[in-house]
């Protein structure tokens, strides 16, 4: 589904320069769960955020069944973003004026959808994560982990290809973060949609089909 070839990534910084990927090589098949892993530094983020089109790399090739995503016009890539890919951050950036049944149709919505059309899914969605109950709610009067399971779904409801999770259970206590991963893995393998999820928790990545461990910018 996706290969990465030969990935760099360099900041200026002043007289220097920073290089945060060094030579990444890393295939991905349709619908694996793969964790991520290794020390803060890394490069894990960095990776996530040029599979999804967030951050170019200086050098090297990203390709998506086949397709090299950065040939693609910034266009192009906003549309690919916002149909193939989901995100999940640690942070839940749920819109506070809206339910969660608003938040979940969010990314439907930019691309004009109209509520009555995508409403049924993000219904069926949020009663998948377990919110069925709380579909009227505002982020506010959520917990944490409801805020997160709300932000899942949103990722979810443009049926994605891939979904790319960076620390999502960092913010949360342990028993709810393992809820959530239990959510994803069972989601993962109900729909088939292929996850990248990025994690210092060792008890988490265990259950992934595949751990990729990251140091210094490589893999290793």
């Amino acid at each position: 589904m996706i290969t990465i070839t030969d990935l760099t990534k360099s900041f200026p910084m002043g007289e220097r320069t920073l290089t945060v990927l060094k030579g990444v090589n890393l295939q991905i098949q349709s619908g694996e769960l793969i964790a991520i892993v290794g020390a803060s530094g890394a490069g894990k983020s960095t990776l996530l955020q040029i599979i999804g089109t967030l951050d170019r790399p200086t050098t090297g090739t990203v390709h998506f069944d086949g397709q090299d995503i950065f040939q693609m016009s910034e266009g192009e890539q906003a549309d690919f973003r916002n149909r193939r890919i989901g995100f999940v951050f640690q942070f839940h950036h749920l819109l506070p004026e809206f339910t969660a049944l608003e938040n979940a149709c969010m990314p439907a919505l930019i691309q004009r959808r109209t509520q009555a059309d995508i409403e049924p899914e993000a219904v069926k969605l949020l009663q998948e994560v377990g919110l069925g109950a709380r579909l009227h709610h505002k982020p506010g009067e959520l917990s944490g982990g409801e805020q997160q399971r709300v932000a899942v779904a949103r990722a979810l409801l443009q049926k994605p290809d891939l979904v790319l999770a960076d620390e999502p259970t960092g913010n949360l206590d342990t028993h709810t973060g393992e809820a959530l991963f239990a959510i994803m893995r069972e989601l993962n393998k109900a729909r088939g949609t292929t996850f990248v999820i990025v994690t210092h928790n060792d008890k988490l990545s265990a259950q992934a089909d595949r751990i990729v461990h990251m140091q210094d910018g490589q893999i290793v």
